[in-house]
C-alpha cells in the first residue's frame, strides 16, 4: 500500500511513552479490571476466546452511558509521530479525514468531524472506561477517539495470520466506521435495541450488524483513496481479506475451543466480515452499508 508520501494527520494523542496505565473505578460503562479478569477466567473456563467476551462487553459498555460523566484521561503529545509505526497511523488517518471530509457530505448531507487517534502501550484511560490491549482497537463514542495499541498489528501476523500495511489500514478505518456510524446517529439507536433486546442472542446480533456495517465502511473509504490516489497496490485487497477471514469470531471460537456458537457472535463469521468488507470495497458508496436491512 502506498502511503509514505500522503500528508500526516496532527489528530494523533501519543501516550506510548507514559507506559501502561491501569485505570480502575470510573463512570458507568466502563470495562474496569475486574471485568476483564472474571471475562477471562469465563473465557479459558469454557474454551472461548477471551477476546470474543471482551469484545461483546467492550462495545455494549462504550455504548453504554453516553450521557455520563467522563472520567479523566491523561493527554499525551498532540501532533503526528516521528517513528514509522506512528508516522503510518498519522497517514492512513489523514486519507480517511480526507476521504470523509469529502463523501459523507457528499453522499449522506451529514459533516464530518475528526476523530483522534489515541496510542498506547499495554493499557490507558478512556472516555470509556479502562482501555486495555486485550480489547483490541476500539472507538469510544463517549470521547469521539479511537485507541489502538500498535501491538495490534504484530498480533495480526503472530496470531491472525494476517498483517500488511493495507490490512493494517482496514483495520484503523474498521474504527474510523464506527465513527461514522456515530455521526451518522447509528449507535445511540444501537444502543437503545440492544437496551430492549428479549435476550442475550438478539442483542449479540445487533452487534454484529454494527460491526459488520464497520467492515463496510472501512470497504467504502479504500475504494475512494484508491480512486483519489491508488494507494491499492497488487495483493493488498487479499491481505484485508485474510486479516478479516482471520477475525471472525467463528474462527476465533473454533481456534479456542474446537466448534463456533453463532448466537455468541458480536463481531460477525469470517464469511461475513469478507462479504462487507467488499461489497464497501466495490462500491465505494455508504448506502451500500445498510447491514441492519431485513434483505441483508
Amino acid at each position: 500500500m502506498k502511503w509514505e508520501d500522503f500528508r500526516q494527520s496532527d489528530n494523533i494523542e501519543d501516550r506510548r511513552d507514559e507506559g501502561p496505565m491501569m485505570a480502575g473505578g470510573g463512570s458507568s460503562g466502563q470495562l474496569g479490571l475486574g471485568a476483564i479478569i472474571v471475562l477471562g477466567v469465563i473465557g479459558y473456563a469454557l474454551g472461548i476466546d477471551p477476546r470474543v467476551l471482551i469484545g461483546g462487553a467492550e462495545m455494549v459498555n462504550q455504548m453504554g452511558g453516553r450521557s455520563q460523566q467522563q472520567q479523566a484521561a491523561p493527554q499525551g503529545h498532540i501532533g503526528a509521530p516521528k517513528d514509522q509505526i506512528g508516522r503510518f497511523v498519522s497517514a492512513i488517518l489523514a486519507e480517511n479525514e480526507d476521504v470523509w471530509s469529502d463523501v459523507l457530505p457528499a453522499q449522506t448531507g451529514v459533516k464530518f468531524k475528526p476523530a483522534p487517534i489515541v496510542l498506547f502501550n499495554g493499557a490507558t484511560r478512556s472516555g470509556c472506561g479502562a482501555a486495555r490491549s486485550a480489547m483490541g482497537p476500539f472507538y469510544c463514542p463517549l470521547d469521539g477517539k479511537i485507541y489502538l495499541d500498535t501491538s495490534f498489528f504484530r498480533d495480526m501476523q503472530t496470531k491472525f495470520g494476517g498483517g500488511g500495511d493495507f490490512a493494517y489500514a482496514y483495520v484503523i478505518s474498521h474504527e474510523m466506521g464506527h465513527h461514522i456510524q456515530d455521526l451518522l446517529g447509528i449507535l445511540p439507536k444501537a444502543q437503545a435495541a440492544q437496551q430492549n433486546a428479549s435476550s442475550q442472542a438478539k442483542a449479540n446480533a445487533i452487534s454484529v450488524r454494527i460491526e459488520l456495517q464497520a467492515d463496510c465502511l472501512a470497504g467504502v473509504w479504500a475504494a475512494n483513496a484508491n480512486q483519489k490516489w491508488q494507494v491499492i497496490e497488487p495483493g493488498d485487497v487479499e491481505k484485508a481479506v485474510a486479516t478479516a477471514q482471520a477475525i471472525g469470531d467463528d474462527r476465533l471460537q473454533k481456534s479456542a475451543r474446537g466448534y463456533a456458537v453463532p448466537d455468541s457472535f458480536t463481531h460477525g463469521s469470517s464469511a461475513q466480515r469478507v462479504q462487507w468488507l467488499e461489497r464497501g470495497l466495490q462500491s465505494g458508496k455508504v448506502s451500500s452499508c445498510n447491514t441492519f436491512s431485513q434483505a441483508n
